[in-house]
């Protein structure tokens, strides 16, 4: 196998009703897993990387059926631990068109809420490891994830891997100033940082200049983000997918990236949404990939770009793209003509 990379955080149920209907209007549901770091190592799977995911889950048929639907697509599950009440669920209601997609979730006391220091021994985890990834997520959950989260930042940091961080803000989980607290402590330790146009500015009060809500977009300001981030953490690149709403159904769709001294944009591309659920998580993916394996700066943005677009055209939270098809799409060949 190639780069041993791992990711820790919750995965979920996902309930989703079908054909764009409200919750409301409900009377079945699509059953689906995910969640953003689980996200992230089906990318890297699908990829062809050593792509392994760290978590608790429930010792129930649900927390199995979460546990199957990583194997299925070729993740390690070897350091998955099993026990505590729950596996937490969310339902998203797909937007269309001006009505916006709806999260509600239900995810009080799961499992990896419940999970204690204990539960995982890093020593083993990071053995022979290149990458660790983690979101802000993660430690958003309970005192004990976010306590597990800076142990295992710093335990990847003593066994040499690089460690890169998706701010993932969720104002339904934390606070901004718990945010801000306790993610300043885990980013001591982080290379990459993951940010998108609001989460520099609700965990680290950092503004781009961006009107999330006009669909306004700074591209610019990034420079500026960026270059507070490193300055305040030593990071060593800073990375944004940037959404351009113009509704629920159409967005614009383009990454920067910054080293300290370069600056790229990657190509932008409208996308007729499917599915938005683990696009950012899609983009992360990628550039752990990309950074693996030594890409140039700009072909690290266009590799990001691409995968993290063509991901948003495929129901469900995981991104089953190939390597090859987005090597086809970041070279420009966004046809969409049929594959004979």
């Amino acid at each position: 196998m190639g780069k041993k990379v791992v990711t820790f955080g919750e995965i979920m149920l996902r309930l989703t009703p079908p054909d764009y209907k409200r919750i409301v209007q409900a009377e079945s549901f699509e059953v689906i897993y995910g969640g953003g770091e689980a996200n992230v190592a089906i990318t890297l799977a699908n990829f062809g990387l050593e792509s392994y995911y760290v978590t608790k889950l429930p010792g129930n048929p649900l927390g199995q059926a979460a546990l199957n639907a990583l194997r299925r697509y070729g993740v390690n599950t070897d350091y998955i631990a099993r026990g505590g009440e729950r596996l937490g669920i969310y339902f998203c209601e797909n937007g269309a068109s001006q009505r916006p997609s709806l999260v509600i979730y239900d995810r009080a006391h799961s499992a990896i809420a419940q999970a204690s220091p204990g539960d995982f021994d890093w020593e083993r985890v990071f053995a022979g490891a290149d990458w660790f990834h983690i979101t802000g997520i993660t430690p958003a959950l309970s005192e004990g994830t976010a306590e597990i989260s800076l142990q295992a930042v710093q335990a990847a940091k003593e066994h040499g891997l690089k460690v890169s961080c998706d701010l993932n803000y969720r104002a339904k989980l934390w606070s901004r100033e718990r945010a801000g607290e306790v993610m300043s402590r885990l980013m001591q330790y982080v290379d990459v940082c993951i940010a998108n146009e609001e989460d520099a500015e609700m965990v680290f009060g950092i503004k781009s200049g961006s009107d999330i809500s006009s669909g306004s977009i700074n591209v610019e300001g990034f420079r500026d983000v960026a270059q507070q981030l490193m300055d305040r953490f030593g990071l060593e690149l800073v990375g944004s997918h940037l959404r351009i709403s113009r509704s629920a159904s159409d967005n614009g769709w383009l990454v920067v990236l910054y080293d300290g001294s370069k600056f790229v944009q990657s190509t932008e591309y409208d996308i007729h949404i499917v599915d938005r659920v683990g696009g950012g998580d899609a983009f992360a993916g990628a550039l752990i990939y990309a950074l693996l394996n030594k890409f140039t700066l700009q072909e690290a943005a266009e590799f990001g770009a691409a995968a993290s677009c063509l991901k948003q055209t495929i129901p469900g939270d995981f991104n089953h793209v190939t390597l090859a098809e987005v090597e086809a799409l970041a070279r420009g060949d966004g046809s969409g003509r049929v594959k004979r």
